[in-house]
């Protein structure tokens, strides 16, 4: 490692690890974007250590984040999940975690893939940010709010522009690695 890491992953173990082997890393699996995007939306108004460390449970809880048996997802599971302390028991964003797997399935099956119809909105390359300190970071952009806009428009739910905004950079849609982070540069090549 060279150069110093971005200060917002300091503290916790499960955020340095995020922070190194995950965040701004371009994702073009779709299963992946799927789990991001439930997981983004699942973070709403808690902190996304809180999402960290119940990731695990979110993996078995949501079959592994195949959206296709999400979608499936009965009232009788989502009754189950309400009750898993694994996860977060909210049922907003259960059921939007279900609703959200049937629309995705349908952008994926009209754009061929997820990745490719996400990947539209950065021109299929990484936006790279050029950012000297934490407090230039954003919270939206201009993307995250077309983007936000498309998704909801197509039945997405739970995904505003901030919700949206940190998945572009969970997936590496937008690198917001501090210009002297080690990671800036590793998630550029």
């Amino acid at each position: 490692m060279t150069g110093s890491r971005c200060p917002w992953c300091e503290g916790h173990p499960l955020y340095i690890t995020y922070h190194d082997e995950e965040w701004a890393v371009p994702v073009r699996d779709d299963r992946l974007q799927f789990e991001f995007l439930t997981l983004e939306s699942a973070q709403a108004g808690l902190s996304w250590l809180t999402v960290l460390k119940k990731r695990e449970g979110y993996r078995r809880a949501f079959e592994g984040f195949d959206p296709e048996k999400v979608a499936r997802f009965s009232e009788t599971k989502i009754q189950k999940l309400l009750v898993n302390e694994e996860i977060i028991r909210n049922r907003a964003k259960i059921k939007a975690a279900v609703s959200n797997a049937r629309a995705f399935l349908q952008v994926a099956h009209e754009f061929g893939t997820f990745c490719d119809y996400i990947w539209r909105f950065v021109d299929g390359r990484p936006k790279v940010n050029r950012i000297a300190s934490i407090k230039e970071l954003l919270a939206t952009s201009p993307e995250s709010e077309a983007l936000s806009k498309d998704l909801k428009g197509r039945g997405f739910t739970f995904v505003g522009p901030t919700i949206v905004y940190a998945h572009m950079q969970a997936t590496g849609l937008v690198n917001d690695h501090l210009v002297g982070c080690f990671r800036h540069n590793e998630c550029q090549s």
